[in-house]
């Protein structure tokens, strides 16, 4: 067998070499080489006037660390950090870490950031292995199932110093609240998680509290809206959106009395339709829409009343479930309509969830509720950096004075 032959057979590891994966990373390397001189370089500078008694600089070069690899997006990276000596005695001296590359680092943050989403994606403990070398290359390191334990601790660590933060400096307009289930274990009831989203003064959304709660009761709500008082929440939020659960909206009352109640058109739409039979869901889902869609107050009553005089007669169950909260499910018109994209559903928490409950799917029922509640927490982190901000942002300073909306306007009143 000739030796150009032997080299085209495949490797036997399973991985094909990538030359320009391999230019990639070599590029990688260069890049993080420059960074690192150039930070040096700087460093070198703010002390260049710091001289020893007989005029020699304090700092100079001193070769480099041993070299480390540096797990990264496109597989491991070596990488050489240049070594500073002090001249000058004493217990007080400088030393230079760079800014890119901390001293105990060993995987990129894009590297720590996939490692969640790759378990909460249903990718099993026992595969870490195999899916992050086919992702990052065979030589990936450091990602066996001890590494995701670990992670998992981490996460619930996370989770407690959150739930704990202080919100005295800070001011939300709306918040978002739902309960949602999942289920940990083939033995257990399905877990409620207990969840609330804020929107601040300048149109960020944030997770502001997020627990196990016994079902959806009025306790559980409202030891999570007096928690969220005693670490600061003080001003009452100016409008709460969530869907029919009554614990919830007794509790608000309770704790944040003057907060206007907005029901969830994209619960109470679902409810609605499931008291219908099939064959009538869509021309009565379109009539729903007709509602909350209406550019007025005035349109929607006449378009509620419509609904209610076609579907009442044969299926007066339905009407009545959208009936008993004809006054909350309308109180979005009393808000700017930039908002109103924002507040007629509570479907951030429903949408980020629909992936937790994939991930509970998938490991049949071999999640630990602590560990269901710290994994939600996890996925909610990563998708709050994506949430978008209010739009209509110039109409907040408006709701925090209690300006008067009719219609989503701006309405201003006559001087008398």
């Amino acid at each position: 067998m000739s030796e150009t032959t032997i080299s085209t057979l495949p490797d036997p590891s399973g991985f094909s070499p990538d030359p320009l994966t391999d230019l990639i990373r070599e590029g990688a390397r260069k890049l993080i080489e420059q960074a690192v001189e150039a930070e040096l370089a700087t460093f070198l500078a703010a002390f260049a006037k710091d001289r020893l008694d007989d005029g020699r600089a304090r700092l100079v070069r001193h070769g480099h660390l041993p070299e480390r690899e540096i797990l990264t997006g496109i597989g491991p990276v070596t990488v050489k950090v240049p070594r500073v000596r002090d001249r000058k005695p004493g217990a007080d001296r400088i030393t230079f870490t760079p800014g890119i590359l901390p001293r105990y680092l060993r995987k990129a943050k894009s590297v720590e950031e996939l490692l969640p989403w790759l378990y909460l994606k249903g990718v099993s403990t026992g595969d870490f292995g195999e899916a992050l070398a086919a992702l990052l290359g065979p030589d990936a390191k450091g990602l066996s199932a001890k590494t995701v334990t670990r992670l998992k601790a981490d996460w619930w660590s996370e989770y407690e110093a959150w739930e704990k933060r202080d919100l005295g400096n800070r001011r939300f307009l709306y918040i978002w609240a739902d309960g949602v289930y999942f289920k940990p274990r083939m033995s257990e009831e399905k877990q409620c998680v207990l969840v609330i989203i804020g929107a601040d003064e300048y149109g960020r959304k944030e997770l502001l509290a997020m627990t196990d709660g016994f079902r959806e009761s009025t306790q559980s709500w409202r030891e999570v809206l007096l928690d969220l008082k005693r670490r600061g929440l003080t001003q009452d939020p100016k409008l709460a959106i969530g869907d029919g659960a009554l614990g919830f909206w007794t509790a608000l009352r309770e704790v944040f009395a003057t907060t206007q109640e907005q029901r969830c058109w994209l619960h109470k739409t679902m409810n609605v339709l499931n008291a219908l039979p099939k064959s009538v869901q869509p021309k009565a889902k379109a009539h729903l829409h007709d509602i909350w869609q209406a550019e007025t107050r005035a349109d929607a009553t006449a378009a509620f009343g419509f609904f209610v005089d076609a579907y009442g007669a044969k299926w007066d169950k339905a009407v009545a479930k959208l009936v008993k909260d004809r006054d909350a499910l309308l109180t979005f018109y009393d808000y700017p309509a930039e908002h109103w994209k924002h507040i007629r559903t509570s479907n951030p928490i429903e949408s980020t969830f629909a992936t937790v409950r994939h991930r509970t799917k998938r490991t049949k029922g071999c999640l630990s509720r602590k560990t269901g509640l710290a994994m939600a927490f996890r996925l909610m982190m990563s998708a709050q950096k994506k949430w978008r901000k209010l739009d209509g942002q110039n109409r907040l300073p408006d709701v925090i004075s209690g300006v008067e909306f009719r219609d989503g306007v701006r309405h201003l009143q006559a001087a008398a």
